[in-house]
């Protein structure tokens, strides 16, 4: 059985922002992907709103250090979502734990361009590259479901947010596996929905699709200093709203969906991309979503 490393911070005093409402008070939660960016925005988000949250990923010194910054609300575990039995695991341990997991957020993905040879584009594209995508952004959404459903269904709530994006809506010439594994996310979401609907269990899913949100993956393209603030304007120029969104952005629209706010919302997908797809000329770029 795979190790699990749980971190679980000592300083009682940390606040990594004000209390929101309490809007998941007394829940236990899972985010994967949790060590930097949108994951670590939704970690952050929900301890504020009540939560215990298990932080995952595979950077372990990052993760167990956001862990323990977020406070003592806060935990780390070790998890390579394409791997099964981390999977088995790590829902084991929440469950003796806890003895219940209210809340999963399968937010772990890459967009293959900087973790894999490539290319990506329909004509030339590598197949390892290509499965490795498939592998981190649908598998490991897919195993993610099936264990929180078997961990939910005796309950009465649970909620799954799978984090899609833009990409899962549109196609993305250079970046074909990606838009390929996130539009099967969007769609395995309303699968799942749909099975826990008529199986009478009481698990909602949906699907969140960020675009255009300041994450570390930008760093390296925006560069520094004033040509990183040149970057960013010209980016929000085809952008209708006009600017970059932030990654807290993201995360107040995922704890809409993991909160009872929304106990009558299933299979839905939720775009938080500043209007990009509400239908204007701007054309999407291929790292509009990273």
């Amino acid at each position: 059985m795979p190790e699990i490393t749980p971190i679980v911070s000592s300083d009682a005093n940390s606040q990594t922002s004000p209390i929101y409402n309490g809007r998941l008070n007394g829940m236990v939660a899972l985010v994967t992907g949790a060590a930097r960016g949108i994951g670590m925005a939704i970690a952050q988000a929900f301890v504020s709103e009540g939560a215990f949250v298990y932080l995952s990923d595979i950077n372990n010194q990052t993760g167990k250090a956001v862990a323990n910054d977020i406070g003592k609300s806060a935990a780390y575990l070790s998890l390579d979502v394409t791997n099964e039995a981390n999977w088995q695991s790590v829902i084991e341990h929440i469950i003796n734990a806890h003895g219940k997991l209210d809340i999963l957020i399968n937010n772990a993905g890459i967009t293959g361009f900087t973790e894999t040879d490539g290319p990506h584009d329909p004509e030339n594209l590598n197949m390892a590259s290509w499965q490795r995508v498939m592998d981190v952004n649908l598998s490991g959404t897919v195993l993610g479901c099936k264990y929180a459903i078997r961990a939910m269904k005796a309950k009465d709530r649970g909620s799954i947010v799978n984090i899609s994006s833009r990409s899962g809506m549109v196609g993305v010439p250079g970046a074909s596996a990606y838009a390929a594994s996130k539009a099967a996310v969007r769609n395995h979401t309303k699968s799942v929905a749909l099975y826990c609907a008529e199986q009478g269990y009481k698990v909602r899913c949906n699907s969140v699709h960020p675009a255009a949100i300041l994450t570390p993956m930008w760093d390296p393209m925006l560069g520094n200093g004033e040509a990183r603030e040149q970057a960013l304007k010209a980016i929000g120029k085809d952008i209708p709203m006009g600017h970059i969104g932030e990654p807290d952005d993201v995360a107040k629209a995922v704890i809409y969906l993991a909160s009872d706010d929304a106990k009558y919302v299933t299979g839905a997908e939720l775009t938080v991309d500043g209007g990009i797809l509400a239908g204007s000329a701007a054309r999407p770029q291929e790292v509009d979503d990273m």
